[in-house]
């Protein structure tokens, strides 16, 4: 009889030792984390895998030496606050009205509503419901009035700006007048964060990987979207010293932004080996849109054109995936893809289902990567700024264009510099495209809101104004 104490405790022991273990173990394989790496104004060659010699970048690179470049990868604009748009939702946001950037204004205006239509799912919307915890750091541009904040767009956690750009030195962000987007304060949650000495894009990289310890032990996804490169052009003395030997004093800046950026990734992918979540983390990489050379010396080559154009250089950017797990390392991958593929992909890995009311634009790109499917991932890729009346549409190796009020035909494969116009060369392609991009159009609403000011909008910011100074 007196063994049995003894017997009942060692059998106590053992359920303890195993349910710890059940309490600690890992977080369900089938479910990899999702992490989005956002640069912002990237110029396309200015990545050591994308030939660039003057600015390192190995912890990006090793994205695609351990995973797939797509080098025919786009974003769905060319300019920040649709592409992010198109990228969030998976649909193209010319479908709901996103078409154009707007004009900040500060202090917000609690009754703007321009941003991410509310009916608009995005990628946390569709993954909450699978078990994921979700967060983004960093710039979100998706609208600046209090409906559309992050923490109401599902994501579980926001630390950043609203806003689609800020300063880089942390130090001098106030809560007083003179106040603009640029040097507004941090936000954690909605709550404005005490400034503290700091480089941003620093900053941004350390709530990365912070995000990342927090959350090991369940699903996550995490959307770390960057300022770097945009303007304004600032950098820190020991970034620049990295890259010195650039002459030119702008560009030498914007490498410099580069390579901190790059520096912030490779916390976050550290991160993610020392909480041994690398192999079943799939991770995206790209920039919102082309580079701007103008506005921050980036380089596009060898494509045409720039940020706000529907030529190579405003929509094709550095697109790079890994998932160590199941995506071959090293592969490159040629055929189109673009970032409204995300999305369905993410929903492919995790088992979620998708809760938007309309169809996805995207596809899911993991079968194409490992060989289970054949052929182009997308018919046609379709863009439009109404505003500026340009549009583009892409089906295999052909692009129809219209910019600056004129159309062209390339083939992209034997001329990506869009240098011989082919229209009227090539009567079998010319047409199908058009047709195309006619009915696609036809599905389209009308942009929410308009850069240039017609009489309506002027009245109705003017009563903004007013508002605003009311407030004040």
């Amino acid at each position: 009889m007196k063994k049995f104490p003894v017997i009942l405790l060692c059998a106590l022991a053992v359920l303890s030792i195993q349910w710890g273990s059940f309490a600690n173990a890992a977080p369900d394989p089938s479910k990899p984390n999702i992490l989005i790496l956002l640069a912002d104004d990237l110029g396309y060659a200015d990545l050591g895998i994308q030939g660039s010699k003057e600015i390192p970048t190995p912890h990006i690179d090793s994205l695609a030496h351990n995973g797939v470049r797509f080098t025919s990868g786009y974003v769905s604009s060319a300019m920040c606050s649709p592409s992010r748009a198109g990228l969030l939702t998976g649909r193209s946001q010319s479908r709901f009205g996103h078409d154009i950037n707007w004009e900040p204004e500060w202090p917000v205006d609690p009754d703007d509503r321009r941003g991410l239509p509310l009916l608009e799912k995005t990628i946390a919307d569709h993954l909450k419901p699978a078990g994921y915890r979700t967060g983004i750091v960093g710039k979100w541009h998706l609208g600046e009035a209090p409906p559309f904040h992050p923490n109401k767009r599902g994501f579980d956690e926001f630390f950043g700006f609203v806003g689609g750009g800020h300063n880089y030195f942390t130090a001098h962000y106030r809560e007083s007048p003179p106040l603009n987007h640029y040097n507004t304060r941090l936000e954690r949650n909605g709550v404005p964060q005490p400034a503290a000495p700091g480089y941003l894009t620093t900053v941004l990289g350390d709530e990365s990987a912070a995000f990342i310890h927090r959350n090991r032990e369940q699903p996550w996804l995490l959307y770390a979207a960057f300022n770097a490169p945009h303007t304004p052009l600032q950098a820190t003395p020991e970034l620049l010293e990295r890259v010195k030997h650039i002459g030119d004093k702008k560009r030498r800046i914007y490498a410099a932004m580069i390579v901190g950026m790059d520096d912030a990734i490779g916390r976050i992918l550290q991160q993610l080996r020392d909480d041994s979540l690398e192999e079943r983390t799939l991770i995206f990489f790209l920039s919102d849109n082309g580079g701007p050379p103008e506005d921050n010396a980036s380089a596009n080559t060898p494509l045409r054109g720039r940020k706000g154009q529907m030529w190579e250089g405003g929509i094709r950017v550095p697109f790079l995936a890994q998932w160590k797990s199941v995506v071959p390392a090293g592969k490159i991958y040629d055929r189109p893809v673009s970032s409204l593929d995300i999305l369905p992909t993410a929903l492919s890995a995790s088992g979620a289902t998708s809760i938007a009311d309309q169809p996805l634009d995207g596809v899911d790109l993991v079968p194409f990567l490992t060989g289970r499917k054949a052929g182009n991932p997308h018919e046609f890729l379709f863009w439009r700024i109404a505003e500026r009346g340009i549009w583009a549409v892409r089906s295999g190796d052909h692009k129809l264009i219209t910019q600056g009020g004129k159309t062209s035909l390339y083939d992209l494969t034997k001329d990506i510099r869009e240098a011989r116009n082919l229209q009227g060369k090539m009567p079998e392609v010319e047409p199908r495209l058009r047709n195309a991009h006619n009915e696609w159009e036809a599905t389209l609403t009308t942009p929410l809101w308009t850069v240039f000011k017609t009489p309506e909008h002027q009245a109705a910011d003017e009563e903004r104004r007013k508002r605003i100074r009311n407030m004040r």
